[in-house]
């Protein structure tokens, strides 16, 4: 019985450390973003798009589409159907103007076919906006960013497709299609995003002169895997946000499900990093932000000693119950809810109803 005693306490124990460790991971994940320090995001309604998509007017009052893409409403932008020679564009109206952005979009690629689909879908960031193209649907010769999730190999290498490939246009320079950017890549991953069983999500962010995180979620739900990371990089200013598929001899479906853009607040270089010795604005006046801080680890206590107190009480209810039972010839399980002893849960009420 002493050996059950100490598995239940445990256990109780265990359970406790899990739902605290949860809490703090939860808390620190928020600015857990790149390796830099963002402080807090504000989401842009301006650079994010959701279902139905579009007004009473057929409109969209921050987006544009066009080419072949056609609104499905309530479940996706459809930039290229799985038909051959497709090609479908989605760009916003406006400049991203924030210097620090997180960008997070759900995709769909999916197709009949398991072994010959393309082409593939492209996010840009660039100074031009929705001009249709040779390459993922937009121009050649782009000044910004692009990020490839390409999903046709057009030659010989020595790693997997789909494939998502982050190349930085200078206008001037040509898509190296035959090798498929390979001599242009700054970053690359090879990573399954096509007919997927979970939502399939590219999450972008970028810190002004700093670096550019990229990550892909096509495992599991809010299973983030890292794609490529990149220090030291500098994008043009006030880019578009743009997307665009296009399907050649072979095709997939390539769909828009959702975008969110956060701009990133990023925590003041002369902040102080110790939270113990932070420096008070006056005598007796602390900030803003020591304040919720201060409260942020006031509440965190007052979870844990609530915590703690349940378990201290369901540990001294478990120790009265077993003294009661020994009392009384030790019969039934623990709790009176037949772990062990042989009597069935109806025999225990009723020789507990007898005392």
């Amino acid at each position: 019985m002493s050996s059950r005693w100490t598995s239940v306490l445990s256990l109780l124990f265990l359970i406790s450390n899990l739902l605290v460790g949860f809490v703090q991971a939860a808390t620190d994940d928020k600015t857990r973003l790149g390796n830099s320090t963002i402080d807090r995001t504000i989401q842009l309604r301006t650079h994010s798009l959701y279902a139905p998509y579009i007004d009473q007017d057929l409109q969209n009052r921050w987006w544009d589409f066009g080419a072949d893409a056609y609104v499905n409403t309530y479940k996706h932008i459809r930039l290229t159907r799985n038909v051959p020679s497709q090609m479908g564009w989605l760009w916003s109206r406006l400049h991203l103007t924030a210097a620090n952005f997180v960008i997070e979009v759900e995709f769909k690629i999916s197709g009949d076919s398991s072994h010959l689909y393309g082409d593939g879908l492209a996010l840009w960031l660039t100074t031009d906006r929705a001009q249709p193209g040779p390459v993922f649907g937009s121009i050649d010769q782009f000044n910004g960013l692009g990020i490839f999730l390409d999903t046709y190999a057009n030659g010989r290498h020595t790693y997997s497709f789909p494939r998502i490939v982050g190349i930085q246009g200078d206008g001037k320079t040509k898509y190296d299609l035959a090798n498929d950017g390979d001599s242009q890549a700054i970053g690359a991953c090879s990573a399954n995003f096509r007919r997927t069983n979970v939502a399939t999500k590219l999450k972008v962010t970028y810190v002004k002169d700093t670096f550019l995180d990229v990550k892909i979620q096509h495992k599991a739900w809010d299973d983030w895997s890292n794609c490529f990371f990149i220090k030291d990089i500098s994008l043009p200013a006030n880019p578009f946000l743009g997307f665009s598929a296009m399907t050649g001899d072979v095709s997939d479906a390539h769909d828009i499900v959702s975008i969110t853009t956060y701009s990133a607040i990023l925590t003041p270089p002369d902040s102080p990093r110790d939270k113990h010795s932070k420096p008070k604005k006056g005598p007796f006046r602390k900030s803003a932000s020591e304040d919720e801080e201060e409260e942020g680890s006031w509440l965190g206590f007052l979870f844990k000693l609530v915590l703690f107190g349940g378990v201290c009480a369901g540990g001294f209810y478990g120790y009265k119950e077993y003294q009661r039972r020994q009392r009384y010839g030790g019969r039934g399980g623990f709790g009176g809810l037949g772990m062990g002893g042989g009597d069935s849960f109806g025999n225990i009420y009723s020789n507990s109803k007898r005392f």
